[in-house]
């Protein structure tokens, strides 16, 4: 049973990320640069994937299923509009006598004149002022769906345990083996018996979060939360807070005055131990944004070579590529959480840890 559902969510998952790449493909078809030339098909072919990967101001899944997002801006005021009036970005919004328009660029919005003229610098980049912006993106609004969803999941379990002595109902009956998962092989093992508990809470949060935003990634909706590397870098500054803030004594000893080095290898040792504590979540951030956001290019990137080869076998090639990538994405999603809720329990354990100095 459960391997034909897992094949099923596969399979709906490839042809609607085709259909997805196919909408967003057909809608560049007539894309031009700069200079009014028309763009190759490689060439629309990577701005296709670019503006997929680039945060958006709605959900645009097919021409006739797009749902806007409420866009929010701090200039001379507070300026506040439905996404729905930049038309997927073709347009110029008026709102209080000022205009704001999305530049494909970038995918930001950026104040202009009635014409919507958009200047750029020699490297492409936009030159015109940015308002503060505090839009609810599409990248925001799956961080908001997915904590809501995490909380009538959890809030449902708790319920059920109080409600049935201790035994899961519903949905928490799949989710009852993974928390346990969570606490006997990840807290336990690498934090200890003593001072587990104190994590539990952020450790599940983290494996959950991660998981449940990596396979939304993999739906039509094109949401690719941790391929951002602003989210990633938050997430790992989290772990990062905790690890610091809860350390003991023990933990800062060993990195500012190592017991049993020799004095003069202390001072040579104490910046280099220091320094490790910040490249810790750097390597945080950069494996979780560097695996989600490879993961997607490389498949959107097999995707398109079917509107390369135009050919039977060249696109059912590529079709079966992409069917068993979706595959191991979904694998990876889950695998990605894992690593992450692993390394952050390490560096936890790593700050409690009782030596025994001789």
């Amino acid at each position: 049973m459960y391997s034909k559902l897992r094949s099923f969510l596969t399979v709906f998952i490839l042809i609607f990320s085709l259909h997805s790449f196919a909408q967003e493909h057909g809608h560049e078809n007539e894309k031009h640069n700069e200079h009014g030339e028309k763009l190759s098909l490689k060439d629309q072919i990577k701005a296709d994937i670019k503006h997929h990967l680039q945060d958006s101001h709605d959900f645009h899944i097919t021409d006739w299923l797009t749902f806007p997002l409420p866009v929010i801006l701090w200039d001379d005021g507070l300026q506040m509009f439905m996404s729905s009036k930049f038309e997927h970005g073709h347009a110029t919004v008026e709102h209080n006598g000022n205009y704001y328009k999305i530049a494909h660029e970038t995918g930001h919005i950026y104040k202009t004149d009635a014409s919507g003229t958009i200047h750029l610098n020699k490297n492409g980049f936009p030159t015109n002022k940015m308002p503060l912006d505090f839009s609810i993106t599409k990248t925001v609004a799956m961080i908001m769906i997915t904590a809501l969803l995490m909380f009538l999941l959890f809030a449902g379990l708790a319920k059920s345990y109080t409600k049935n002595g201790g035994i899961a109902k519903g949905p928490g009956r799949f989710f009852e083996p993974i928390v346990l998962y969570v606490r006997d092989e990840i807290a336990i093992p690498n934090i200890g018996e003593k001072h587990y508990k104190k994590y539990m809470n952020y450790l599940l949060t983290i494996f959950f979060f991660i998981w449940f935003v990596n396979l939304f990634g993999l739906t039509p909706l094109g949401v690719n939360v941790t391929g951002n590397i602003a989210i990633t870098a938050a997430l790992a500054l989290l772990t990062y807070l905790i690890t610091t803030f809860t350390a003991k004594k023990d933990y800062w000893k060993h990195i500012f005055w190592m017991p049993g080095v020799p004095t003069l290898m202390k001072f040579v040792l104490a910046p280099i131990e220091l320094l490790g504590t910040f490249i810790k979540p750097f390597a945080l951030t950069m494996r979780l944004y560097a695996n989600m956001f490879a993961g997607h290019v490389v498949l959107m990137s097999i995707i398109a070579l079917m509107f390369i080869y135009k050919s039977w076998i060249g696109s059912s090639l590529s079709f079966g590529l992409a069917f068993g990538l979706s595959i191991l994405e979904l694998l990876v999603a889950a695998l990605q959480a894992y690593i992450f809720t692993v390394l952050s329990a390490l560096y936890f354990g790593s700050a409690v840890e009782e030596h025994d100095e001789h």
